[in-house]
């Protein structure tokens, strides 16, 4: 496993009810946390991960995959259905993505 990057703190400080949020899945939340995941590897492949609405996609250089924000499956805890959504979307892109509670690691 690569460390891809250390986790923003200052995320969870975006979580509801703490911080307005209307969209019911922690969209302020969601973007704090996967902004510090679009990076280099130390080998120069570049990750990126973007959130379009519910669904959130995974590029890992030529590697796709998207996960998406289930709410009635998951219970509406943004910080439960974000690390799912992340892991349908590392299992799509074919590459293993590991959140620990200081940094997310990679393994390609």
């Amino acid at each position: 496993m690569i460390k891809l990057c250390d986790i923003d703190l200052a995320a969870t400080g975006k979580l509801p009810p703490g911080f307005t949020d209307k969209s019911g899945v922690g969209v302020h939340y969601v973007d704090a946390f996967i902004k510090p995941m679009n990076a280099a590897l130390p080998d120069g492949t570049r990750v990126a991960c973007k959130r379009r609405g519910l669904k959130v996609n995974l590029t890992v250089g030529t590697k796709k995959g998207f996960g998406l924000m289930r709410r009635i499956e998951l219970g509406p805890d943004p910080v439960v259905m974000l690390k799912a959504c992340l892991e349908e979307a590392a299992k799509a892109a074919g590459v293993q993505l590991q959140v620990t509670d200081k940094e997310i690691l990679l393994a390609p």
